[in-house]
């Protein structure tokens, strides 16, 4: 909520004239604090208002697959936050859902919004440091909450669903395809039940991607330590900032090529600060009125999903999984 809803209510493609709880004190009390008109104490209230072309839905992991339906079931477009669903079974329910309802649903993947991974293509399709042979990724927070629904299997919480998404989406982008198989391993919290580290390896056509992400690691901020980078055929790269961007700031990509010495890279990209919770919200808000932008099918979402199934299996069989 102090990310997301200011962000969209910065830009003048969306209006936000209603918020939904479960209880009527809490929506009343999120209303007035962000300034919004309607408040409901129930979801489907919010749903049932005709005046309401569109709904972000953040709710916990577990809740994504009903919740998305109803809206398509109510004529709303929906951008719901990553995980789409618990599963690639689920994600394809919404699928054959969407091309009936022929409405607009996204998963709200706010770091694809940043023009740095634009800019980050751009580099690997000059060939100035050749193909991408391996990606590495990091992600951590420090979070103990045991009340906290990250911290709570039944509703989908863990490491991989959390910000394990965040490096595979990452990865499948820079290698501009799906990875053939996955492994991983899993250390799983006594008390909680979620995955609080997982590692995993992912096999794609050219190349292999690897990543560790942890809930129980790192400062108490959530997503302060992260890193992604990239081994390429000619060089590297190294994005300063990748992920998590909960104050906008301008970051950089250091580029690496025959003329770089060790960690010091031959030329760095300064790219300046931006929202990309804002910038989604424009994005996303040009697709609902019908205008020419750019989109995220659910079909990326599918695709993220089978790999975070391949990686649970592999948690199982302790093998390599086909994704």
């Amino acid at each position: 909520m102090d990310r997301v809803i200011p962000a969209m209510q910065s830009t003048p493609d969306c209006e936000i004239v209603a918020i939904a709880s479960r209880n009527d004190e809490t929506a009343r009390s999120a209303a007035s604090s962000a300034g919004i008109e309607r408040a409901y104490g129930s979801y489907q209230a919010l749903l049932d208002d005709p005046g309401i072309d569109a709904v972000y839905l953040p709710l916990p992991n577990h809740l994504h697959l009903a919740w998305c339906l109803k809206a398509l079931e109510a004529g709303k477009h929906v951008l719901c936050e990553k995980p789409i669903t618990l599963d690639a079974a689920e994600a394809s329910q919404l699928i054959a859902f969407r091309d009936r309802a022929h409405l607009v649903i996204e998963e709200a993947f706010a770091i694809r919004n940043h023009p740095q991974w634009d800019t980050l293509r751009e580099v690997l399709n000059s060939g100035e440091i050749g193909s991408p042979i391996s990606a590495q990724a990091t992600l951590a927070y420090s979070n103990l909450d045991p009340a906290d629904i990250r911290n709570r299997p039944e509703d989908g919480g863990g490491a991989l669903y959390d910000i394990g998404s965040y490096a595979i989406t990452a990865s499948r982008l820079v290698f501009d395809a799906e990875p053939r198989r996955a492994i991983a391993l899993i250390d799983r919290d006594a008390r909680f039940g979620t995955d609080r580290l997982t590692s995993a390896i992912l096999q794609f056509p050219h190349g292999h991607a690897s990543f560790s992400v942890t809930t129980q690691g790192g400062p108490a901020a959530g997503g302060s330590h992260q890193h992604f980078g990239l081994v390429c055929s000619k060089g590297w790269l190294r994005a300063e900032f990748p992920f998590a961007h909960s104050t906008p700031a301008g970051c950089r990509l250091f580029v690496g090529d025959h003329k770089s010495t060790g960690t010091r890279p031959s030329r760095e990209i300064t790219l300046p600060a931006v929202n990309q919770y804002a910038l989604q919200a424009e994005r996303f808000s040009r697709l609902v009125r019908g205008e020419k932008a750019r989109s995220f099918p659910l079909e990326t979402a599918l695709a993220n999903m089978r790999v975070i199934d391949a990686l649970f299996r592999s948690e199982q069989s302790g093998s390599w999984e086909t994704v």
